[in-house]
């Protein structure tokens, strides 16, 4: 489009109003932007009323036809314009693919004190474990926190850390903490989080929807998760299974990540496995 009145050719910012739902805010973007910068603008304005599980149009108001449009192919902003984000009726189906190219695994407060009051604890330490060494052997990522561990105590002495990207404390529930934000960041393609630990009602459960909530796929491991409460449990992961997230198995993860025999690492996860996951009182409760 030419340049008008308001216009910032060759540079600098362009304004622009973003409407979505019965919200209109007037912001701007740099000069030349296009689709990719104006969904993050959209998500930066309203990402607290984005459902991200839904498929989205932009569109853009022509003047000529005085109505939106669907964004031209190639629309690049370079004046002042109205846009706005229109949710589609369709959901979008969660597949839920893993590859190791873009999947992070999350080891959430598998530590000492809670040995004792975490129902299955053993159970759980030894499925994380296999989850950490399979991690290891794809070069997968893995993310460690510690609910308050001046009170609380590490992560277990079973569970290997070595090779782990993070392994930070926390005082909030969620595993989303501005660090963990950063790492993720850093790590180009990361599609897929492979959840686990405790307690699956409370930080298992905040981690998991402000993930969602960020455009990520969820895949909580069923049988290296756990409560001090079967029930707090069992509606936790019937609430987050209804949400989209996938609740799923350890030895399912480690083969969906290998996918074919012929995989180089398939012998030595194949070893992992080889004795099945433990058949404890977390069968019955899922």
């Amino acid at each position: 489009a030419a340049a008008e009145p308001g216009a910032a050719p060759g540079g600098g910012s362009v304004p622009v109003l973003f409407c979505f739902s019965v919200f209109a805010r007037p912001s701007s973007v740099p000069h030349g932007s296009g689709y990719e910068l104006l969904i993050q603008k959209f998500l930066s304005l309203y990402g607290d009323q984005i459902d991200m599980h839904r498929k989205f149009v932009v569109q853009l108001f022509a003047e000529e036809w005085s109505q939106y449009i669907d964004l031209p192919k190639g629309f690049v902003v370079n004046e002042r314009c109205k846009v706005r984000l229109v949710p589609l009726q369709i959901q979008i189906t969660t597949l839920g693919n893993l590859t190791p190219s873009s999947t992070v695994f999350f080891c959430c407060d598998m530590q000492e004190r809670f040995r004792l009051a975490i129902k299955y604890f053993g159970d759980i330490i030894s499925v994380g474990q296999r989850l950490l060494q399979g991690a290891r052997l794809l070069g997968i990522p893995v993310i460690v926190t510690e609910q308050y561990p001046k009170g609380l105590g590490s992560t277990v002495q079973e569970i290997d850390l070595t090779g782990a990207k993070l392994v930070l404390p926390k005082t909030k529930f969620s595993m989303v903490l501005p660090e963990v934000e950063a790492a993720l960041a850093e790590i180009p393609g990361v599609r897929s989080i492979v959840l686990f630990g405790v307690e699956t009602h409370v930080c298992i459960q905040q981690t998991a929807l402000e993930l969602i909530g960020r455009g990520l796929e969820v895949h909580i491991v069923a049988d290296a998760t756990s409560s001090r409460s079967m029930m707090d449990r069992m509606f936790a992961l019937e609430r987050l299974a209804r949400t989209g997230i996938i609740v799923t198995t350890s030895e399912a993860i480690l083969l969906q990540l290998v996918a074919d025999k012929e995989h180089p690492k398939f012998k030595e996860i194949q070893n992992l496995i080889k004795a099945s996951a433990p058949e404890s009182g977390l069968l019955s409760k899922v």
